[in-house]
């Protein structure tokens, strides 16, 4: 899929310039062989000076930062570092959950490749997130997450420590979500086999609020994308 690196610009300045990352794109271009591309690469097409401030994961899509200078880039780097950054995102999760300001703190230590974390209360690393409940289905939650540390898979981890995992995110105990399991009547065509409703871990970038270089706070916000747009008007449709 070609992405049009300006469709995706959702705020710029002359010192930042934030995008919707689409979901199944790095952020930066991958250690291995080049695999499809990064935000980064086409970022710097755009604008050979950008610097990416934070990452998502591949799979995750939303609002994603880069700095235009040196001095844009240490002040946000300064500000998630003091955590003056609120980061918003969206995930649905398995279960019925009811979260009100519900905090997980819980220290995660990755594992030797790199690619999977676990919670380890005497080697792992300081790690918090908030969760508020937005909208309860029918089996399914549509969950917002704050994190207020920023380790790989934190989100992903910590809603599987509440028994909410993220569906369609196999790592961390979440099952695909079909159509079928929220139409009461469902029919499938002869010999076909049915789709999930999204095929990537159901967590999306939502918001990012930080200060400008003058000081003045800005929150942008990133619409979902098509994958998680669908699902969560099928959820509202079918699964109230």
């Amino acid at each position: 899929m070609k992405i049009n690196f300006k469709d995706i610009i959702l705020f710029e300045d002359d010192d930042f310039l934030l995008v919707n990352k689409p979901p199944h794109l790095a952020t930066l271009d991958e250690r291995t062989a080049d695999r499809g591309g990064s935000v980064l690469r086409l970022a710097k097409e755009y604008n050979p000076e950008l610097q990416a401030a934070h990452r998502l994961d591949k799979e995750t899509s939303g609002v994603l930062a880069f700095a235009k200078n040196p001095a844009a880039y240490r002040h946000l780097a300064m500000q998630f570092e003091h955590r003056q950054v609120t980061k918003r995102y969206h995930a649905v999760a398995t279960g019925i959950h009811n979260l009100d300001s519900i905090s997980v703190y819980l220290p995660i230590l990755p594992l030797k490749n790199g690619t999977v974390v676990k919670i380890d209360r005497a080697a792992g690393k300081e790690a918090e997130t908030i969760f508020n409940t937005l909208q309860v289905y029918r089996g399914y939650t549509l969950v917002e997450c704050i994190p207020i540390t920023g380790r790989m898979h934190q989100i992903r981890i910590h809603l599987s420590c509440l028994k909410a995992p993220i569906v369609c995110d196999p790592q961390y105990g979440g099952e695909p979500i079909f159509l079928s399991s929220l139409k009461r009547k469902f029919n499938l065509k002869k010999d076909t086999e049915e789709q999930p409703l999204i095929q990537r871990v159901a967590l999306h970038a939502r918001s990012l609020s930080f200060a400008l270089m003058n000081g003045d706070p800005i929150r942008v916000e990133a619409p979902y994308p098509k994958d998680f747009d669908v699902l969560v008007k099928q959820l509202n449709k079918f699964g109230m």
